[in-house]
């Protein structure tokens, strides 16, 4: 799969013709569009540019309608705890398993295997997780890979 994120934002403003493009061209099943966001107020906007640029573009369902479109899958990344392994944003979470009308794949801010069953009940069943900086094969101290692996299996989830 491809995944595209900042490209769709020439001069911090989405280009819907860019993703119609990409989608003929990757198609449509091949393409994933990350949505790395960051709150503003009581909303989430998307951010690029490593998370420094906040568009005027908010995350909410007739976006993730609008956009479904084009791709197959979101990757959202929660930029204001990402990396932090201090909790996920949960208000993220449970809208985006109200809202996204294909799979989602929600990052940040993970600390523990008892996420994934967080994300799974939050977003009944419909928001994946991946857990980054807490993980024990990407130097972290908080999940072990074979606690994931067993988690995602008991749970008919397909695993690598």
């Amino acid at each position: 799969k491809v995944i595209v994120t900042s490209w769709l934002f020439p001069e911090s403003t989405f280009s819907e013709e860019r993703l119609s493009s990409l989608s003929r061209v990757v198609n449509r099943d091949r393409l994933v569009v990350d949505l790395s966001c960051r709150r503003v107020d009581n909303s989430w906007r998307v951010a690029i540019n490593k998370w420094q640029t906040i568009t005027e573009m908010e995350i909410n369902e007739s976006t993730l309608r609008r956009l479904s479109a084009y791709c197959s899958e979101f990757l959202v990344h929660a930029a204001d705890v990402e990396g932090l392994c201090r909790g996920i944003d949960e208000d993220l979470v449970k809208a985006l398993g109200e809202w996204s009308p294909i799979p989602c794949t929600y990052a940040g801010g993970a600390q523990s295997v008892a996420d994934l069953e967080l994300v799974h009940r939050l977003s009944s069943g419909r928001v994946d997780l991946t857990i980054g900086s807490a993980l024990d094969i990407f130097g972290g101290s908080k999940a072990k890979y074979s606690d994931c692996v067993k988690w995602n299996r008991t749970h008919g989830q397909a695993t690598l």
